[in-house]
């Protein structure tokens, strides 16, 4: 495989990555950081890739391997040691407690945000955050694509009306 085949290839493959990119870092600045940094591996490293394996397997665990070693890493930055008679290691954010109530109770009033935009909006709109393409959503449930960008986009337009509350002032 050329290079140029090689590029082609895994540039058709950054779209799948991403997903799983946000899912680990739970960021989409650090997603598209860390996407950028397993492209620029796998084509450094273009010529340990057996021809004829999954290059998306092969991907996904550059990614993988990518964030553990960045997660490793700030870890091991955060860490210090005290330099008392005890020499005891210290990790610096054990002693942050994170309070999950905020997020539950905002997931609460989503769900029934969503429950009260009409059933014509809704669908297309929860098939297209599930990761459903426009034309895949147009295809299934049988109407033209830009009926569905409409659904989707007066969907959205109503969740933001139902979750004032949430809005930045």
């Amino acid at each position: 495989m050329t290079a140029l085949e090689f590029s082609c290839s895994i540039g058709k493959m950054a779209k799948s990555l991403k997903p799983f990119a946000v899912r680990l870092t739970k960021d989409v600045e650090d997603a598209n950081d860390l996407l950028q940094e397993t492209l620029l591996k796998a084509y450094i490293n273009r010529e340990k890739f057996a021809e004829g394996t999954n290059l998306k397997a092969w991907l996904f665990t550059i990614m993988k391997n990518t964030f553990i070693t960045n997660y490793q890493r700030i870890v091991k930055r955060n860490t210090f040691i005290d330099n008392t008679n005890n020499l005891h290691y210290i990790n610096s954010t054990n002693a942050t407690t994170y309070n999950l109530a905020y997020s539950s109770f905002a997931l609460e009033d989503i769900n029934r945000a969503l429950q009260l935009v009409d059933e014509t909006y809704r669908t297309p709109f929860i098939m297209y955050f599930k990761g459903f393409k426009y034309h895949e959503i147009a295809e299934k449930l049988q109407i033209p694509i830009g009926t569905v960008k409409n659904r989707i986009h007066i969907a959205r337009k109503e969740l933001k009306d139902h979750l004032k509350v949430y809005a930045y002032q």
